[in-house]
């Protein structure tokens, strides 16, 4: 009996194993996690689970009883010390041995942390990536607290948003020239801090982290332009890092990620990978797609591909945000735009920024509408282009420009 065995127990290692099983495969099946918890979404812990608006039992992905009933090895609380591709065994936490016949390393990433010598280490200070990370932090949702968000990408954000939204003093700072740099255009932006500044949340944009102060625990901060702030706590939210030290000790050709070919295959003919850890192919350049949906799509290519049904992957990006009362759509890789057209409605919570790159709409982010995010995503996956006056005419049939 052939034993499939999946390093990696968060939304890619838990699609591979389902899409094994759905497509037939009937030999042993190993999913193995180093959290005490069953596969899980993430995206809610630095939204409703965080605002507490759900629990764990709505986070989970799947029951106990599933992978039971599928006959799936969940080995929880463990972790994979070595991975040997020659024997084609891995060595577990406390010294076991367990073999392979094929293997998929969906071991995702982890948060970028701050240096010891700048207050990194102080108790107080937070990453936004675990469900752990997120129940230690909880009790510091104090109203009248003072939160020192350090990065504004979206974790970033998300968190800043929760946080005014249970009445703390938020002061969000990006060193950047804006939030939101590295991955939306200038006016997503605007739109973003207008939107928090009118919560609440001062953000400070171009200045970065001297260092933190405090002995023990956090108690304040210093920026880049001389300025200090008192600080209760802090979530730092700079990014993060594809979890690649396995792959690497095992030699397998890391770059950004571990490196895939089309069907989601290592270096190693048994080794696969999907999800943020691996490096992979869209649009004739290598990347890595941080996304649960590219985390689902590329698992569920990985798993038939393991089984021999030689299926390339072929990424079709999309990715979601909740802030306030704001829901971001996002479709397609903004890589490379020159041109961002704007569609405006009555209301000034409504818009949709379309990224153009010469004459092709490679993305689009929307803002409280979902009928241009769904079309927007349609069409870039046809390789459709509307004239950008047609998208931002609020006059248009958007469902006809699919015909």
């Amino acid at each position: 009996m052939k034993h499939f065995v999946v390093v990696g127990a968060g939304q890619a290692g838990a699609s591979v194993v389902a899409k094994l099983r759905s497509e037939g495969f009937d030999g042993k099946i190993s999913l193995i996690g180093a959290e005490t918890v069953a596969p899980y979404q993430r995206p809610p812990l630095s939204k409703a689970y965080l605002l507490g608006e759900i629990g764990v039992d709505r986070l989970l992905l799947r029951s106990d009883d599933w992978y039971q009933e599928n006959n799936i090895e969940l080995r929880l609380n463990t972790r994979v010390v070595e991975i040997n591709p020659a024997a084609q065994t891995l060595t577990l936490s406390g010294e076991e041995t367990m073999a392979y016949d094929a293997l998929a390393l969906c071991t995702g990433s982890h948060p970028r942390t701050l240096p010891a010598k700048v207050g990194g280490e102080l108790d107080g200070v937070y990453t936004v990536r675990d469900l752990l990370d997120v129940d230690t932090m909880a009790p510091e949702f104090v109203e009248g607290r003072k939160l020192l968000v350090i990065g504004g990408g979206y974790i970033g954000l998300e968190a800043a948003a929760v946080a005014a939204k249970k009445g703390l003093d938020v002061t969000l700072v990006e060193m950047a020239p804006r939030i939101l740099q590295r991955v939306a255009c200038e006016e997503t932006s605007t739109y973003f801090r207008d939107l928090h500044t009118a919560h609440g949340v001062k953000i400070v944009e171009g200045v970065g982290l001297d260092h933190l102060i405090g002995e023990e625990r956090i108690s304040g901060a210093k920026l880049t332009d001389g300025t200090t702030l008192d600080v209760d706590f802090a979530i730092v939210g700079v990014g993060i890092m594809p979890a690649t030290i396995l792959a690497e000790a095992a030699g397998l050709v890391c770059n950004n990620g571990i490196d895939t070919d089309h069907q989601g295959r290592t270096s190693d003919p048994h080794i696969w990978a999907a999800g943020d850890c691996a490096n992979l192919t869209f649009k004739g350049q290598k990347l890595r797609i941080e996304s649960v949906g590219n985390a689902i799509d590329q698992a569920e290519i990985v798993a038939q591909n393991m089984m021999g049904k030689g299926i390339d992957y072929t990424p079709a990006p999309w990715f979601w945000s909740d802030q306030y009362d704001t829901k971001l759509q996002i479709a397609g890789l903004n890589i490379g735009y020159d041109k961002v057209y704007v569609k405006t409605t009555d209301d000034p919570m409504v818009r949709v920024h379309w990224y153009f790159k010469g004459d092709e709409l490679i993305a689009v982010d929307a803002m409280n509408s979902a009928k241009d995010y769904m079309v927007g995503k349609r069409l870039i996956e046809a390789g459709k282009s509307p004239a950008p006056e047609v998208l931002c005419d609020p006059e248009t049939n958007m469902k006809a420009l699919l015909r």
